[in-house]
């Protein structure tokens, strides 16, 4: 299977390999890691739950890619994870929406605060949608007709 560094593309992987792994995700005994000495580690359950995540989306031929929070990003390529202009997304940062530093001149933001700047947005989206909704029922633009 090609895995480059963080990425694995679940393309690459036997079909039936894949359908070996869910036999993990249904097993019912205390999933473990067992080495090829026969050293067997029981696995905690949020790194569990984490691994049948891995499989069901590979199941989904979905590529995943695996990077560490403290990840840094440059302004374009965190425009681009948000899904934003990369002058919004500088603007942001200059209003002190999101923490960033700089390397030299130019500036970058982590992967934990993208995320964390990405559901704070979300949430707010969510609730003024949430409201507009509220207003349109109060009067009667609702479409439940």
């Amino acid at each position: 299977m090609n895995m480059n560094e963080n990425r694995l593309d679940p393309s690459l992987l036997d079909p039936a390999e894949l359908d070996r792994l869910m036999v993990l995700v249904n097993a019912e005994e205390k999933p473990a890691l067992v080495g090829r000495e026969g050293l067997r580690i029981e696995l905690p359950d949020p790194i569990f739950h984490l691994l049948v995540h891995v499989i069901r989306q590979m199941q989904q031929g979905r590529a995943l890619v695996m990077l560490p929070e403290d990840e840094t990003f440059t302004t374009q390529a965190a425009a681009n994870f948000l899904g934003v202009s990369r002058q919004f997304f500088v603007n942001q940062l200059e209003k002190g929406k999101i923490p960033h530093h700089r390397v030299g001149a130019h500036r970058r933001v982590t992967l934990k605060d993208l995320i964390a700047y990405q559901k704070t947005r979300d949430k707010t989206r969510h609730e003024a949608l949430g409201g507009l909704f509220k207003k349109l029922k109060e009067t009667g633009h609702d479409d439940e007709e």
